[in-house]
């Protein structure tokens, strides 16, 4: 399947959930205000940013030291770039829903994300150490790459999912090994797709972009803001 823009679904917990409140009337079943607090199952700060941004209140809901949640980043062989980005997004949703449940935390949305870099149908994730950076600039030096950021946002209390994929496209200006060095020695390519932030340094090297600014960072706002409002609250 082709992604060029965001698409709502709809996913089913793979586990056990609790069951929706009762009494629902099928006006309660529609959200068309954004609500007053989330749960951001992330440890990005330029999530936390664009969340800002826009007005959404948040308390952040992260792994705890016995989880790895690295392993759920591990590529599936074949795996085609919007597969991988959404499926571990899913993957996050479900561990953050099971976090909350652990946690006895107060009812409210859970939003999660992940964020990926591919050209040509390679997925290029964050670099381990300078080698890995270096190589993945030189990929992506003069070519137009692809961005995916894919959303969950679930209901804990129903278990109802509302979900996203945005995809962008960024072209990068032909970089020599002066300009690759300098960026890596700056830190900024660690803890990122692609060896890059948008936000950042690298904003030099971007010609141009098709799609969301806000998705290339690690968040689609536009779609973010419309999911919150569709959402059915919780209670």
């Amino acid at each position: 399947m082709r992604y060029n823009q965001c698409h709502n679904q709809h996913y089913n917990q793979h586990k056990p959930r609790p069951s929706p409140p009762p009494n629902k009337s099928p006006q309660a079943t529609q959200s068309r205000t954004m609500p007053d607090f989330i749960y951001l199952a992330s440890q990005s700060p330029r999530r936390r940013q664009l969340l800002e941004q826009i007005g959404v209140a948040h308390q952040l809901l992260l792994p705890a030291a016995h989880e790895d949640s690295e392993a759920l980043e591990a590529i599936l062989p074949a795996e085609a770039p919007a597969d991988y980005v959404q499926r571990v997004t899913r993957s996050k949703s479900q561990a953050a829903w099971q976090r909350w449940q652990a946690q006895g935390l107060p009812p409210a949305p859970i939003l999660c994300a992940d964020t990926t870099v591919a050209l040509g149908g390679r997925i290029l994730g964050k670099p381990a150490d300078a080698a890995q950076a270096q190589a993945m600039l030189q990929m992506l030096s003069g070519q137009q790459h692809q961005v995916l950021t894919a959303v969950v946002l679930l209901n804990p209390q129903s278990g109802k999912q509302l979900a996203c994929c945005n995809v962008s496209q960024v072209l990068f200006d032909v970089l020599d090994a002066t300009d690759i060095a300098a960026y890596i020695a700056s830190g900024e390519p660690f803890g990122k797709a692609g060896s890059y932030g948008i936000q950042g340094l690298a904003a030099r090297f971007i010609k141009r972009i098709e799609g969301s600014y806000s998705a290339i960072m690690g968040l689609p706002l536009f779609e973010v803001a419309h999911m919150l409002r569709q959402l059915p609250p919780c209670d």
